[in-house]
């Protein structure tokens, strides 16, 4: 089987995402029958697999040490330097969590953000791969209790809107966009500039998985073991999108092309 395509990704934008799995071989069992994955080994060893469609790298999972963190899916980020980068978490308030640590041909590090939202970071060369194309998520959402807070801690520790060429952010009213070459490559979504942060609102990273048919997809995640719901909207439940949860309680979406 030929080497997946590798490039350096852009410093600040996301580079891949990733489920750390408490059953490696049940998880792959899900998501193939749920989306349609085939699976492939990674040279990351045994314990880690690419999820592929249409021969194309859609995300990696892996599993995780028993007694491990609960299993979520999670969004990496390219950087430059990913010592430099936990420093800017840590000074920021924010949790790290694993690393740095030499993964492959790469450093890898997991953290926490100041509300809790956990989101990794990649410092080396990553698969050919871009939110919103190919195979890869259609959307990372961040859900927070206040969006514009959170935007400054990501822009400070990804230099967002400082580095040509890189990522840039766009403010609205509710809700901040983060750009690569005129392209959304995530959101984040909270309280207005004006308003209170949400306590409601548990603050996570969100991946939205484009699918043939959603409701196909939602009603074979049941059949699995899993669990969905439609995405509620303003105007009610969406028809072309599902929340669901696999069996370990991962959190993710999927929406019609």
């Amino acid at each position: 089987m030929p080497a997946l395509e590798r490039i350096m990704p852009v410093a600040g934008a996301p580079c891949w995402v990733n489920l750390m799995a408490r059953d490696l071989h049940a998880a792959q069992s899900f998501y193939t029958e749920v989306m349609d994955w085939e699976f492939r080994a990674s040279n990351l060893g045994s314990n880690f697999s690419v999820a592929m469609a249409h021969g194309e790298p859609v995300a990696g999972i892996g599993a995780c040490s028993p007694g491990g963190p609960t299993a979520v899916w999670t969004p990496s980020f390219a950087v430059r330097d990913a010592d430099e980068t936990a420093d800017r978490v840590r000074e920021r308030g924010a949790t790290l969590a694993i690393g740095p640590l030499k993964l492959g041909a790469g450093r890898a590090a997991f953290a926490a953000d100041r509300d809790g939202a956990v989101f990794g970071f990649w410092e080396g060369p990553a698969l050919a791969w871009a939110v919103g194309r190919g195979s890869a998520p259609a959307r990372l959402d961040l859900q927070t209790r206040h969006a514009f807070e959170a935007a400054i801690f990501y822009a400070e520790v990804f230099d967002w809107a400082q580095q040509p060429g890189g990522c840039t952010v766009e403010y609205a009213q509710d809700h901040v966009l983060v750009q690569l070459a005129g392209h959304t490559v995530a959101t984040l979504h909270g309280g207005g500039i004006e308003t209170a942060p949400d306590p409601k609102i548990r603050p996570r990273w969100i991946v939205d998985f484009h699918v043939q048919d959603s409701k196909k997809a939602a009603a074979a995640a049941i059949a699995a073991g899993g669990e969905s719901s439609p995405v509620p909207s303003l105007a009610g439940p969406a028809k072309d999108a599902f929340v669901v949860r696999d069996p370990d309680g991962s959190l993710f979406t999927v929406s019609d092309d």
